[in-house]
């Protein structure tokens, strides 16, 4: 038995499939974790989407803020699904929509096994936030996702506001807690999120620290194993595990071994042709976004 973690697909179906191959996969004994941002520009979200969830026996999948956009954009019109990408039109428009996007909404946005001794998050996790308290958080998000006013959040989780604080309520908690979980990557050591600010560290302003990074964080005890952040590279240290390698970019898929004494790493080469970058915002605190980024 193996169980490995693996980045961000992005929609990339023949990458993963290669991928699988050559970590041998076995769904008779094998399990995968998906570390979040299973569609969205790498032009076979559809089939991605529908292998992810043919494996879901043998896997565990956490939110990422391109996954939670796509169940946005499936509760809209049909005519205002026909506005968006080609890639994620092609989902939300399939005639197996509805199974695939109401499978996607039950999964978590923080996972933990604490007898494999790991936290799987698709971001990061607040400076103060322990394990314990991560995934009491996520809880919250998860039972609004799968009860009756899911559209309600998914029409309310948009804006870069407000910073976390334990006193938060409704949406704006709701929203907060989203945004650390699959947006995260630069912080303050009050838990401020800078969203605009994505390079390697080193490239962010003054007072800025990687989330894993920050001055007085909380002590963690599981391992944690993430993904979103394709500029940082795979990185492996004080207990972060960030395996994003960018493979819709040309990068590579990375899989990471998390079960055994020593930790193993396998990567195949990523999208023949790179995904165009995203276009670049304006930044304006508490701005609405049809698609985080």
């Amino acid at each position: 038995m193996a169980v490995w973690a693996i980045g961000d697909l992005q929609g990339c179906y023949d990458t993963t499939r290669r991928l699988l191959d050559r970590i041998r996969f076995d769904p008779a004994v094998d399990r995968l974790w998906f570390c979040g941002d299973l569609v969205n520009r790498g032009g076979q979200s559809l089939e991605t989407l529908r292998l992810v969830h043919s494996l879901r026996a043998n896997a565990t999948v956490v939110l990422g803020n391109h996954d939670l956009s796509l169940l946005a954009i499936g509760e809209r019109r049909e005519e205002e699904k026909r506005k968006v990408n080609p890639d994620l039109q092609r989902v939300v428009l399939a005639d197996d929509a509805d199974e695939l996007l109401g499978w996607l909404r039950g999964q978590d946005l923080v996972h933990v096994d604490r007898e494999l001794g790991w936290l799987m998050v698709h971001a990061g996790l607040a400076p103060k936030w322990t394990t314990h308290v991560a995934r009491k958080h996520a809880a919250e998000v998860e039972a609004v996702l799968r009860g009756p006013d899911y559209a309600k959040l998914l029409r309310n989780m948009y804006g870069d506001g407000p910073s976390w604080n334990p006193r938060l309520q409704g949406n704006d908690r709701l929203r907060s807690i989203i945004n650390i979980c699959t947006r995260m990557r630069y912080c303050s050591p009050r838990g401020r999120i800078s969203f605009e600010d994505k390079g390697a560290p080193g490239t962010q302003p003054p007072g800025l620290y990687p989330w894993f990074s920050v001055p007085g964080r909380a002590e963690r005890d599981l391992r944690v194993v993430c993904g979103h952040w394709s500029a940082l590279g795979l990185h492996i240290s004080g207990g972060v595990h960030a395996i994003d390698t960018g493979a819709v970019w040309g990068g590579k898929l990375t899989a990471l071994r998390l079960d055994g004494e020593d930790l193993q790493v396998v990567q195949v080469p990523g999208r023949d042709t790179p995904a165009s970058p995203p276009r670049a915002r304006t930044p304006r605190q508490d701005a609405p976004r049809r698609e985080p980024g």
